[in-house]
């Protein structure tokens, strides 16, 4: 995984065979009709306020300001919501339990619970990351153990099986996904986990591993319902962390010939993303989809933010698309004098994320201590939440009041819908929840803004904070 500081996304502009709805946005603002009775209630994070109400004007006749305007439309729908999360990483769950009982269980409930930011997916490392205590695989045999004998998820049992349970126990709906760094070193050419590649004679037993993970993780409680062949398939981090890079050639082969018909050999009903990996890797995704034997056994694929734009899954999606796109890595740096403050920033990507088809948004750790740690890795992330080592203080990222902007207010089930316009420093993106109420995230990056938000002949005003990120909802 690579330390991010990531930049807003721009948006993708309308053209000839992308999706029409991709536009950006103007001052100007406006949606499908209310229903004259309809309230709107809305909530800001600025620099003097985060997640608090926040007042709007009244419904008024007549279509406001002149110009330009963005249309919603909720009558054009694009792909469902999964959901948003984080990752429960070795180093995120140990520091979970380290913490007193009450105060885990409070931040818990506010990251999972219904008073919370509704949190409701995350990501599982499939052994170590960079982000652990040690280096470890569920097959750490000094020699080749192709019949698995050796296999076990005991390091999982002390605190990270327990805080997923616990997660799960505040919110039923958790959807887990997990991700290998790395197979067991045994697998690999120079016998360790830190870089190199797999052994392709090694391919039928780290097809049967997956299927060992999934039924072990199931036997203790948590349903694993989706996984990755690889994170970041094109790198091995120069040996630094565990890591492996899987060729093209590698991913197609293993996948087509040998995962999915382990899966589908064990009535495994797991879902298979590929790539996992950065927008710039688009192509590679073309020619894997193209490939009918891995088409057969891939629901979707996984991708990161740190390289190329979010419309590389636009493109991917106009040639496949009935494959889903899922936005699975982006965590704020620790190092950054912004770090507590780029909410803005951050809602700026979500919202790129979403008018690109993807179907989540999910964070990297959930929890670093003050200096990003623990981490075996080079790189220096930041929780989306902080722990203070010595004085036990919780601080929040700019992500996480990004995130929250989102979490809170749409619901599994929703749809991306219709909108159109454009202003530089403000982007924005819109949702149909499945109970019929409507949300409409804007994101401000720029000085405070007067916007319009018009709807037929009614219009609504908005003042916009410098630095904000503002939810509207309606019925």
């Amino acid at each position: 995984m690579k330390g991010s500081n990531p930049t807003r996304r721009s948006f993708l502009q309308k053209a000839a065979g992308a999706s029409a709805w991709c536009m950006g946005l103007n001052r100007t603002v406006a949606w499908a009709a209310p229903e004259p009775e309809a309230s709107v209630r809305a909530w800001a994070t600025s620099d003097t306020q985060k997640l608090a109400e926040f007042p709007v004007g009244p419904w008024r006749e007549g279509p406001g300001q002149s110009g330009a305007a963005i249309h919603l439309d909720r009558t054009t729908s694009y792909q469902s919501v999964l959901g948003f999360g984080g990752a429960f990483t070795d180093a995120s769950c140990w520091l979970f339990s380290r913490m007193p009982a009450p105060q885990r269980q409070e931040l818990l409930e506010d990251l999972f619970g219904p008073n919370g930011l509704r949190l409701s997916m995350g990501r599982i490392p499939m052994g170590a990351s960079d982000y652990s205590r040690s280096i470890y695989s569920y097959d750490d045999s000094t020699s080749p153990d192709p019949e698995l004998k050796h296999f076990s998820i005991d390091h999982d049992r002390e605190y990270i099986l327990p805080t997923l349970q616990a997660a799960a126990s505040i919110n039923p709906e958790m959807f887990y996904f997990s991700t290998p760094w790395s197979p067991p070193g045994w697998m690999k050419t120079g016998r360790s986990m830190l870089g190199g590649c797999i052994h392709k004679d090694h391919f039928p037993a780290y097809a049967q591993y997956f299927v060992k993970f999934i039924q072990a993780y199931g036997a203790a409680g948590v349903h694993v319902r989706a996984v990755t062949s690889q994170n970041e398939v094109d790198t091995d981090q120069d040996g630094r962390m565990p890591a492996a890079v899987w060729g093209q050639e590698y991913e197609t082969g293993f996948v087509s010939q040998f995962l999915g018909p382990a899966f589908e050999a064990a009535g495994i009903d797991t879902r298979i993303w590929i790539l996992d990996h950065n927008y710039d890797l688009w192509g590679r995704v073309l020619d894997e989809l193209s490939d009918p034997a891995v088409s057969r056994y891939v629901e979707g694929v996984a991708w990161h933010g740190y390289l190329g734009k979010p419309d590389a899954m636009t493109r991917v999606h106009d040639a496949f698309p009935s494959k889903s796109a899922y936005w699975t890595e982006g965590g704020p740096d620790i190092t950054a004098p912004d770090y507590a403050t780029d909410w803005a920033r951050w809602g700026g990507t979500f919202c790129g994320v979403f008018r690109n088809w993807a179907r989540c948004a999910v964070s990297w750790n959930f929890l670093l201590d003050q200096n990003g740690e623990p981490n075996t890795g080079p790189f220096h992330c930041g929780g989306m939440v902080t722990l203070d080592a010595r004085s036990q203080e919780i601080r929040r990222s700019g992500q996480y009041w990004a995130l929250g902007h989102f979490s809170r207010y749409v619901r599994r089930g929703a749809k991306v819908i219709a909108s159109t316009g454009s202003l530089p420093g403000l982007d924005h993106v819109a949702f149909l929840n499945p109970d019929g109420s409507r949300v409409l995230v804007i994101a401000n990056s720029g000085a405070a803004s007067e916007a319009t938000c018009v709807a037929d002949n009614r219009h609504l005003s908005l003042s916009l904070p410098a630095n904000s990120v503002v939810t509207l909802q309606w019925d």
